[in-house]
C-alpha cells in the first residue's frame, strides 16, 4: 500500500518539523505500508495561515493529486488542518482522499460528547471553524481557542530545542485547561506541526482528563482502512454524483483547450 502525504510546509523552512514528522508516521503507520512525504516545493510552505498563500499553495496539491494518481497511489492524504484542495482533489482522482481537518473531527465526536479546538494562529481559527462547521460538527464543537502566534514557522524550533518545545506544550495545555474548566471534553490541536510535536513527546491526555486527539496518526490509519475498504467495495469509492462528478468525455475536448491538460487522470476522448 503506497500513501501520498501531502504536507504543506517547505522542506527548508521547517526541517526539524520534518523528521518529527517522519518518526510520527512511521510509529504508527503499518508494517507494509509505505508513506511518502511530500511538501510544497514550488510557490509558498510557510505562510497558509493566510487564505490568498494558501490557495496559491493549493495548486501544486492538485497537480500532486493528479500525479500520485499516474503513480499508482493507493490513497492521497492532506497533512493540513485547513485542508486546502480536499473537495476539488476528490473529484480528480478515484483514490481515497482524507484531510487532516475532517479526520480529526471524526475522531473527536468518536471519543467525547463535545470537543474544544486549540489553533496556533488567531487568523487561523475563522477558517477552521468554517470548515468544522460544514463538516457537520457544529452542536458538538464546544469552544476553539488560540496559542496567539503570529509566524506559525516559529514552531519549527520546538523540534529542536526541548526547552522552546516543553514552552510550546505548556502554552497548548494552559488552553486546553481552560476549555476543560468550560466543560469540554475532549480536544484537537488545531496545526498539524503542533499535533506532531506532541505525539513525539507522548502528549495525549491533558491533565485534566481530555484526550487530545493524534490528527496525524488517524489521518495514516484512515488512510490504510479507506484502501482496504475500496478493496472490499470491489473498487467503488468517491461518488460521482452531483458533488464529485467529473465532466463527460464529450465537454472533455472543450474544457482542455480552454484550461490545459486538466482532469488528466481521465481517458482522452480522441483516443
Amino acid at each position: 500500500m503506497k500513501i501520498w502525504y501531502q504536507s504543506m510546509t517547505r522542506a527548508s523552512a521547517w526541517p526539524a518539523y520534518n523528521a518529527a514528522l517522519r518518526q510520527v508516521i512511521d510509529s504508527v503507520r503499518d508494517a507494509h505500508t509505505e508513506v511518502q512525504i511530500h511538501g510544497i516545493s514550488q510557490r509558498g510552505g510557510v505562510g497558509d495561515q493566510y487564505r490568498y498563500l494558501e490557495l496559491i499553495e493549493t495548486q501544486e496539491v492538485l497537480a500532486n493529486v493528479e500525479r500520485a494518481t499516474q503513480e499508482g497511489f493507493d490513497a492521497f492524504v492532506i497533512g493540513n488542518i485547513c485542508d486546502p484542495g480536499l473537495h476539488e482533489a476528490r473529484e480528480i482522482t478515484d483514490m481515497p482522499v482524507l484531510g487532516l481537518g475532517e479526520t480529526s473531527g471524526y475522531f473527536a465526536t468518536q471519543m467525547a460528547g463535545n470537543f474544544a479546538l486549540v489553533t496556533g494562529s488567531p487568523k487561523h481559527m475563522p477558517k477552521i471553524l468554517e470548515n468544522f462547521r460544514r463538516y457537520g460538527h457544529r452542536d458538538k464543537l464546544h469552544s476553539a481557542r488560540s496559542m496567539q502566534m503570529v509566524r506559525l514557522v516559529d514552531l519549527d524550533t520546538g523540534f529542536s530545542d526541548p526547552a522552546t518545545g516543553q514552552a510550546l506544550i505548556d502554552r497548548f495545555l494552559a488552553e486546553v485547561q481552560n476549555a476543560a474548566a468550560e466543560g469540554a471534553e475532549a480536544v484537537v490541536p488545531a496545526v498539524g506541526v503542533l499535533m506532531v510535536l506532541l505525539a513525539r513527546a507522548g502528549v495525549h491526555v491533558s491533565p485534566q482528563g481530555l484526550p487530545i486527539i493524534n490528527g496525524v496518526g488517524a489521518l495514516i490509519k484512515m488512510a490504510e482502512t479507506s484502501v482496504r475498504l475500496r478493496q472490499f467495495m470491489g473498487g467503488v469509492w468517491t461518488s460521482r454524483r452531483c458533488t464529485y462528478q467529473q465532466p463527460p468525455a464529450s465537454q472533455l475536448a472543450e474544457i482542455r483547450r480552454h484550461y490545459g491538460q486538466v482532469y488528466s487522470t481521465l481517458p482522452d476522448p480522441q483516443a
